[in-house]
């Protein structure tokens, strides 16, 4: 008789021999999205992803779902403890806590003792010991002035990592202590502020060139990364010099989010180049713009009284734009746009259908568009006829403003 993990890399066409890495993004509240999409994986392999994984690597919000599963427990079970968890941690410090002008706006209060509940006190080797898993979450050492990877791998019965023995609760609150949403654990902050939100790369060096490199190989390993949805944002020309609102805010904002954003993208066209011989990427992310949400299948959002659209297909840009990691009044519109994007992974339709008749994706291959080698709900916007023109033009570039 198959085991569960020979039935799911069967039902999920990973070649035999492969171990298996889960990578998951940081993307605070967020995080409910991507467990849709979890759910509906496990649904396909038959059993839950610590069944059948060999690596398990998460940042901030990625980093407490990884930590559950290194728990021992299932998607839909991360479902519940997860809105358990986000909706306590976003707790306000008081009624004048602000991120800009009195920061930080959340006490972790509420989190940290959750945590002691739900994780207690089992260190990275204990987790990694009872589900067989090795695992890797980030955070950023300020005193260091570096990034921290909290590793831990099994090397045949010899566990190796510098942090094997901290507790699991303390690298959970040290990975999602964003700056200016929550006060510092000690040293240590968000692991969404360094190039590793999305920590699919870190998570893949790790395998093949540190503690992993003698269990690990690359032609022999299929990587799982699940982003947590990106805000666009979408600025005119003429619109840069005076951006909407006050200035240092936008720009705070705008520094935060696109650098993590552009980091992740350029980790996932390097891990698609091919220059890591053999490595198969099944990449799944979703860009919040309208264009996105035109593909995927239109679903009733009238019950969100937070929204002026009714329907996924009637949402604007400036709504997307602005939904913030903390807002958990966006749970069930980020659960929303979760269920539609597993109906467009996952037709509905096909579901009856021998796998090798079913023309979606379903989890099988990399979710990328194969002319333009981008994500199929990943939205890219330049204009390089006019850029190119503007910077041909001397006259054009002397005339820009200086101040």
């Amino acid at each position: 008789m198959d085991t569960k993990k020979q039935i799911a890399r069967k039902n999920l066409g990973i070649p035999e021999g492969d171990k298996i890495i889960l990578s998951i993004d940081g993307g605070g509240m967020r995080g409910i999205l991507t467990i849709q999409l979890l759910k509906k994986l496990e649904a396909i392999a038959g059993s839950p992803c610590y069944e059948w994984c060999d690596m398990v690597a998460g940042t901030s919000t990625g980093a407490i779902i990884s930590s559950l599963i290194l728990k021992k427990k299932s998607a839909k079970e991360i479902e519940d403890l997860y809105t358990k968890l986000l909706s306590r941690v976003f707790t306000r410090r008081n009624i004048l806590a602000n991120r800009f002008y009195n920061p930080p706006a959340f006490d972790k209060k509420n989190y940290r003792t959750l945590l002691k509940e739900i994780i207690g006190d089992s260190t990275l080797q204990d987790v990694c010991k009872e589900t067989g898993l090795d695992c890797i979450l980030t955070s950023k050492d300020m005193t260091a002035g570096e990034e921290t990877f909290f590793t831990c791998v099994n090397q045949g019965g010899n566990f190796i990592g510098t942090y094997k023995t901290v507790l699991l609760r303390g690298v959970m609150e040290a990975t999602m202590s964003a700056p200016t949403y929550f006060a510092p654990f000690e040293r240590f902050i968000d692991g969404g502020t360094t190039t590793y939100n999305n920590p699919v790369l870190a998570a893949v060096l790790e395998a093949l060139e540190y503690t992993g490199n003698e269990k690990y190989q690359s032609d022999k390993l299929t990587v799982f990364s699940f982003g947590t949805g990106t805000a666009l944002r979408f600025i005119a020309p003429n619109k840069t010099q005076e951006p909407k609102g006050i200035d240092a805010l936008f720009w705070l904002n705008y520094v935060m989010e696109e650098t993590g954003k552009d980091a992740s993208e350029m980790q996932i066209d390097l891990l698609r180049s091919g220059l890591i011989k053999g490595l198969k990427l099944r990449r799944y992310q979703i860009s919040f713009d309208e264009e996105a949400m035109a593909k995927l299948p239109n679903k009733k959002i009238a019950h969100i009284q937070a929204l002026k659209a009714d329907w996924l297909h009637t949402l604007k840009n400036e709504e997307l734009s602005e939904i913030d990691m903390a807002d958990v009044n966006m749970f069930p519109l980020m659960i929303t746009i979760g269920s539609a994007m597993v109906d467009y992974i996952c037709p509905p339709n096909e579901a009856n259908l021998p796998a090798a008749e079913q023309k979606g994706n379903w989890f099988r291959s990399d979710f990328i568009d194969s002319k333009t080698r981008r994500g199929l709900l990943i939205t890219a916007r330049g204009d390089i006829p006019t850029i190119k023109r503007n910077l041909e033009n001397k006259a054009w570039i002397e005339k820009q403003p200086t101040e």
